[in-house]
């Protein structure tokens, strides 16, 4: 990107974005049961932010209500720094619009999953992504960037949310993906096919923690 192309996006949202309310940015992981694959990135997620106001959660398109988190999916939460304590806490909730319409990034773990949010809350389109999709799309804004465009927005959510927005606005610009980018299902396979699921979906969390700490520094 050249430097009057930076100019230029920094500028569109400072003309264009205007301050949401100054309360906690909110992320919202979601799967088909709630259980492997959305928690392990939320618990994951929340852990590595831990030091930031932020909040983290996640729900299921299908979700098993009330049910925690199988125990390959608590082997690999444990094995990257999450609490005992967190792991023990979850419970699979179903997927709503009232949670759709507080997230300020909905980070899916399949295509499908994303088509079935988007239709639960149509609006909310440029702020849903399979996390992989979004991993992608920031990658093809570098820190710079992301630094000046965040500068164009006043509290911490509005910062986020002019990056959430920045990254939507890749779609169609940034290379496109050489394959899919769901996140495979692990539930009841064994624990090598949970840890082929997190070895997808890990790298691209590293991506969401760059674009928050940007954000929220």
């Amino acid at each position: 990107m050249t430097a009057g192309s930076e100019f230029s996006l920094a500028a569109l949202f400072a003309s264009t974005h205007e301050d949401v309310p100054d309360v906690q940015p909110n992320i919202m992981t979601v799967c088909t049961g709630n259980i492997c694959r959305s928690p392990l990135a939320e618990a994951v997620l929340a852990t590595r932010l831990a030091d930031l106001d932020l909040r983290v959660h996640s729900a299921g398109t299908q979700a098993l209500v009330g049910h925690g988190m199988p125990n390959e999916a608590r082997t690999l939460a444990e094995r990257n720094g999450v609490s005992p304590e967190r792991i023990a806490a979850h419970r699979a909730r179903l997927l709503s619009e009232t949670l759709m319409n507080d997230a300020d990034l909905i980070l899916t773990m399949t295509g499908q999953h994303s088509t079935a949010a988007m239709q639960l809350t149509p609006r909310r389109m440029h702020s849903t992504f399979t996390v992989r999709e979004f991993a992608r799309l920031a990658a093809s804004l570098d820190d710079g960037v992301l630094r000046r465009i965040a500068r164009s927005a006043g509290n911490p959510r509005s910062r986020f949310g002019v990056l959430v927005q920045a990254v939507a606005d890749q779609r169609g610009v940034a290379p496109r993906a050489t394959g899919d980018e769901d996140v495979i299902d692990p539930y009841r396979q064994s624990l090598e096919v949970y840890e082929q699921s997190a070895a997808q979906l890990l790298p691209a969390l590293t991506q969401v923690e760059r674009v928050v700490r940007i954000a929220l520094a």
